[in-house]
């Protein structure tokens, strides 16, 4: 059964804060809480480093009589504060998803509840569909910073229950409808400074290749550059710090590492993916700068960090992941397993050069100061830093372990 409709009884005048980018679905969904909360609806834009036009929001918004307009800047935070504890903790969800969306939403929600908060709103609301997982993604940020604040969302309560009654109820309230680049209404895109997803229309069925024209910040392998590029990464306490030598804010970084790596096919996934919800869906992920940085951040792990903590990683890594994709950044949970994660990051400190060719990443080299890693006990060369008369009762203390 769908959600009963939210009653708002704030006495004065309603306010919501609508997480809003400026496209069609949350266009409509302002107007419609509009009309059927006689509501002063507050937009909310966090920007993340997503392809947005500033000038058209505000023109979208002050369209449909919006008086509060919010653009944030929040690019280095996020990939600060939410990508790069990610990275550290090599998250992949069901293997190779590198969880674009899923750690945007947390901040978004974070944010939007702040603003309600600022401007005394009773209800926050987003766009987000009723079969998805950035419903509960928003969600769980807003029930952890403002418990008392409404939620509504549209998608679950409303009558329109299709993209084609979305556009229907756009064009009869004269909010414009943006075409995809066959001049047919849009797939369902999510962007921001970390990755780009493409979802519905022609990839709701996985028989179906992903049209090439979908993508937008990695060209095919096919069409990247017949010679390699390459690219050195440098970490200090476990966070990438500079770009061939030169060092750069965490989002100028990553952008720098997004143009590189998508120039050279880096960074594309096809997924069909576990919901939370319990759906399976599919969708094309770009994350060509973050599949550079996690796969340097793992190398430069293999120089700096003992066995045990790097096993223990891997061992937590895909219930870390998971949390992530769940929506639960704010949980104990997932706080107390980064505790797990940033144990010895101080140790990990160094530069990893890659090869980039034609949708492939090499690691070249891996340099740094740390004792981790000794030539002296790993070389061939006869030496007295490791005792071979060990190892004999290293394989006999094991061989009894294959009884237990």
């Amino acid at each position: 059964m769908p959600q009963k409709k939210i009653v708002l009884k704030n006495k004065k005048k309603n306010k919501i804060v609508l997480a809003y980018s400026g496209g069609l679905d949350t266009s409509v969904i302002l107007k419609w809480l509009q009309v059927n909360y006689r509501a002063e609806v507050i937009s909310y834009t966090a920007d993340i480093g997503q392809k947005m036009n500033k000038i058209k929001i505000i023109k979208n918004a002050k369209r449909l009589g919006v008086k509060n307009i919010i653009i944030e800047d929040l690019k280095n935070i996020f990939v600060k504060e939410y990508v790069f504890p990610m990275i550290r903790g090599h998250a992949l969800y069901e293997g190779v998803y590198l969880l674009g969306t899923s750690i945007a939403r947390p901040l978004i929600a974070k944010r939007q509840i702040a603003i309600a908060k600022k401007f005394k709103a009773s209800a926050v609301s987003h766009g987000s569909t009723g079969k998805g997982n950035d419903q509960i993604r928003f969600e769980l940020g807003y029930h952890y910073f403002g418990p008392k604040i409404k939620v509504i969302a549209p998608w679950r309560i409303w009558k329109l229950k299709s993209r084609t009654d979305l556009i229907k109820y756009a064009k009869k309230n004269n909010i414009p409808i943006p075409k995809d680049k066959k001049g047919a209404p849009p797939f369902s895109v999510d962007d921001n400074l970390y990755h780009t997803s493409t979802e519905g229309k022609i990839l709701e069925d996985p028989k179906k290749q992903a049209p090439e024209y979908i993508f937008q910040r990695s060209v095919s392998p096919e069409r990247a550059p017949n010679k390699p590029s390459y690219v050195t990464i440098g970490f200090k306490k476990g966070d990438p710090i500079s770009v061939n030598n030169k060092k750069l804010s965490p989002a100028k970084l990553l952008q720098k590492l997004n143009v590189i790596a998508g120039n050279n096919g880096v960074g594309r996934v096809d997924l069909v993916e576990n919901r939370f919800i319990g759906i399976k869906s599919r969708g094309v992920y770009e994350t060509p700068g973050g599949t550079l940085l996690m796969i340097a951040h793992r190398a430069m792990e293999s120089v700096t960090l003992d066995k045990r903590t790097m096993h223990q990683k891997d061992e937590i890594m895909p219930k870390y992941a998971e949390l992530i994709y769940n929506g639960f950044w704010f949980s104990k949970s997932r706080i107390k397993l980064q505790k797990k994660v940033d144990l010895k990051r101080n140790q990990v400190n160094g530069n990893i050069k890659l090869k980039l060719y034609k949708g492939n990443v090499i690691i070249l080299s891996r340099q740094s100061n740390s004792k981790a890693y000794s030539i002296n006990k790993v070389s061939f060369e006869e030496n007295k830093s490791f005792k071979k008369s060990k190892v004999e009762k290293f394989i006999s203390g094991a061989a009894r372990k294959l009884r237990v």
